[in-house]
């Protein structure tokens, strides 16, 4: 078995840990998945500080999947 360089070479992941931050100024915040090659995440969500659904957008990658 010989070693080659197409067997050390590492693939990137197809998924990313990504922090989402509640844009009502709460600074609560939580972590979602998605896919390395979708655009950023802006979802509405349940913020229990203000007690409302609010908009969270993406702040930036934790970490590969």
């Amino acid at each position: 078995m010989f070693l080659t360089v197409a067997n050390l070479a590492k693939s990137k992941s197809k998924y990313i840990l990504v922090r989402m931050l509640s844009e009502a100024g709460t600074g609560f915040a939580y972590n979602t998945i998605r896919s390395r090659l979708a655009e950023k995440l802006v979802r509405l969500r349940y913020d229990p500080i203000v007690k409302q659904r609010v908009l969270f957008k993406e702040l930036k990658k934790v970490r590969s999947l």
